[in-house]
């Protein structure tokens, strides 16, 4: 008979010297350090105890060596598992925070592994042998692009914001429409920034509506710049009126106050021909008179994170030589990423070509649906098959990152339903693959969008569900 005490249960268990020796606890000290061995035995030994002490487990048969055994490899695996991992996004959120936003192009990643695997002249002036500035490498190519006078990139574009007001408004006023105080992920509010970095927040206008007379009227002594912020992540439709750039800048002109837009995403190129509108570009900023003009790198620019503002030499200058831009410096990987990604759009061709972010928005329907109708097939031809619903149909794809709110991208989707798992029972069997697969839950299926997958990763997917199908409820 089993033992029924907790005691008698509890001697039961091997000890760490025992566990050590059993083929899978060996196999995997051939792979890992012996100390994370330690770790992943010690905290399935701690557990278990736990649980015979509560009175879960009640016999002996409970401690099965090999299960056992099973358990603690598994746990040492995932003790070992990288915490920042690659998964499969087939949200059909093209710019998705949460998954890390846009991927880098190719040209880019080349571009990382020459730089980073050996030294560079990252401040190391060449042509005159002594020490450099590192953001001569981005500065060039923007100005190109943008037609700015000078450009300086920092590490995102909140910094680039807070590094603005900072130097050119600290313990003044800046003007903004109370319709632009945006929140934006991770709290990031424009008051809250401008706060921070020594400004004052002056509000005019309504929350729907402003006028130039609203920014008129309120300049004063204390006045330090007039602000845009570009709205991200929402839309105000209705009765509405915002002042365009060109007469905000014309107004700063007139009173002598420098214009800063944020931005926000940084789109280099007229995404209208795909269905996506009402986007400035970076050049139509700096056209329309903006002084100073802020974007990220890793939105709709299609590069690695970064805050890049460009526009006057001097404010440009001024900003570079506030202490802060140290703190808020970017390091060679940024750099060298950001300016292969930025020389791809000297061609808008082979930008929308070889810019991830931009491929995935230009694609055609009819290579999505025949990408999606791939995908089915492929499922629907593995083992256990029969026990899912597999279904290719159209559906609808967002940008993201807080760029174009309120505009969808008709796309293909392959739904996925089944008598034997629930929906959220397949999104997590997806969610635990390696890698995972993260898709979304729409009118009760488990939903993957062709757009954000690539054709490279449908054998991933269709592992994943051939390990599901092969599973029991």
């Amino acid at each position: 008979m089993d033992p029924s005490s907790p005691q008698d249960i509890l001697r039961q268990i091997p000890g760490v010297d025992a566990i050590l020796q059993m083929a899978p606890i060996q196999d995997a000290l051939s792979r890992h350090p012996r100390k994370l061995v330690l770790e992943g035995i010690r905290e399935v030994l701690d557990e278990t105890r736990k649980r015979i002490l509560r009175g879960e487990q009640t016999g002996a048969k409970d401690i099965d060596p090999s299960e056992l055994a099973g358990v603690i490899a598994g746990r040492i695996e995932q003790i070992a598992r990288f915490t920042l991992r690659r998964v499969v996004n087939a949200t059909g959120i093209v710019i998705h925070t949460n998954l890390g936003r846009s991927q880098l192009p190719a040209d880019a990643i080349e571009r990382l592994q020459l730089i980073c695997k050996g030294y560079s002249n990252l401040e190391y002036d060449l042509e005159l042998g002594r020490r450099g500035s590192r953001y001569v490498h981005a500065e060039a190519i923007l100005r190109e692009l943008t037609g700015a006078e000078a450009a300086l990139v920092v590490n995102n574009n909140a910094a680039a914001v807070f590094l603005a007001l900072n130097t050119l408004a600290k313990g003044r006023e800046v003007i903004v429409s109370r319709g632009q105080l945006v929140e934006i992920g991770g709290s990031f509010r424009i008051p809250d920034v401008m706060a921070a970095s020594g400004a004052s927040l002056r509000e005019v206008g309504t929350t729907n509506r402003t006028h130039l007379r609203d920014y008129a009227a309120a300049i004063n002594e204390r006045t330090a710049l007039l602000m845009k912020v570009h709205t991200s992540n929402y839309r105000i439709v209705g009765f509405t009126a915002e002042v365009a750039l060109e007469e905000l800048a014309a107004l700063g002109r007139e009173r002598g106050l420098p214009v800063v837009e944020d931005l926000g995403s940084g789109c280099f190129i007229n995404l209208s021909p795909y269905g996506l509108h009402g986007e400035m570009t970076v050049q139509e900023s700096v056209r329309a008179g903006a002084d100073l003009v802020t974007f990220s790198g890793d939105k709709l620019l299609g590069g690695p994170q970064a805050g890049i503002m460009v526009g006057s030499g001097e404010l440009i200058a001024q900003c570079r030589k506030n202490p802060l831009t140290r703190a808020l410096r970017v390091d060679k990987m940024t750099l060298a990423a950001l300016e292969a990604t930025l020389r791809l759009y000297r061609d808008e061709r082979r930008a929308l070509e070889h810019i991830p972010t931009l491929r995935m928005i230009a694609v055609s329907g009819a290579e999505l649906e025949a990408r999606a109708r791939e995908l089915s097939e492929l499922l629907r031809g593995i083992r256990g098959s029969e026990v899912l619903e597999i279904d290719a149909r159209k559906g609808y794809s967002q940008v993201g990152g807080g760029s174009l709110p309120a505009q969808d991208l008709l796309t293909s989707v392959v739904a996925v339903r089944s008598q034997k798992f629930s929906p959220n029972r397949i999104e997590e069997a997806m969610r635990a693959n390696d890698p995972p697969v993260i898709g979304r839950i729409e009118s009760d299926c488990f939903v993957m969008d062709a757009r954000t997958i690539e054709n490279s990763e449908f054998e991933i997917i269709r592992s994943a569900f051939q390990r599901l199908a092969g599973q029991t409820p």
